[in-house]
């Protein structure tokens, strides 16, 4: 199914909105449940940190979303700030999340990024776009909005010639992403304990 629903930039005001949207979206993803099993707790944390890494995308990168309504959003983040740093963290209003995840939860956090890290430095040496999260409301799914957000950030890519890299957590989407050019470099369990990875790239077309 293809939407016809526009693409746009996430206004400031939607900032929030945007990270409820994205928090329903990762409820059931297995990054997600690795870091924050609680699931009386979950929503809450999760609409938090994706508030945080929207607003961690309006401030260093793009994000993309649906016309009038956020029904989903993508965050990008452009070649010059694909690692995302520590200072950057703290402006986006991260500082408290080892309160927020508690000690373990945020341990954990610290072991699945920090692979994640370690295979994006190696393997994507070269400027590209990251596609840090994309993300549907539940009730939106499977209607097409998925394809038409990404959709843009592709193009944009395409533009400049550069090609684009993604982490995924979730079976399902493996094939979503091979849809729209995405071929997998990493399969692997996350060392201590930690979730399935994949890592994807796609090169400009």
């Amino acid at each position: 199914m293809v939407t016809q629903t526009p693409i746009v930039s996430l206004e400031g005001t939607q900032i929030t909105g945007a990270g409820s949207v994205l928090g329903r979206a990762f409820w059931d993803d297995p990054a997600a449940i690795y870091i924050m099993p609680d699931d009386t707790k979950r929503i809450e944390q999760l609409a938090w940190f994706m508030t945080n890494a929207a607003r961690y995308g309006d401030l260093f990168g793009s994000v993309d979303t649906t016309a009038e309504k956020v029904e989903g959003a993508a965050v990008w983040l452009p070649p010059a700030e694909t690692h995302v740093a520590d200072e950057k963290m703290s402006k986006a209003g991260f500082d408290e999340l080892p309160d927020r995840l508690g000690e373990d939860g945020y341990e954990r956090f610290g072991n699945m990024f920090g692979r994640m890290d370690e295979l994006h430095e190696r393997d994507v040496p070269e400027p590209h776009w990251y596609l840090f999260i994309l993300g549907v409301d539940p009730p939106r799914q499977g209607q097409g909005l998925g394809s038409a957000i990404i959709r843009r950030g592709l193009a944009r890519a395409d533009a400049e010639g550069l090609p684009c890299y993604l982490e995924t957590m979730k079976a399902r989407n493996v094939p979503f992403y091979q849809k729209h050019g995405f071929e997998v470099v990493v399969d692997e369990i996350v060392p201590n304990g930690g979730p399935r990875l994949w890592t994807m790239k796609r090169q400009a077309k």
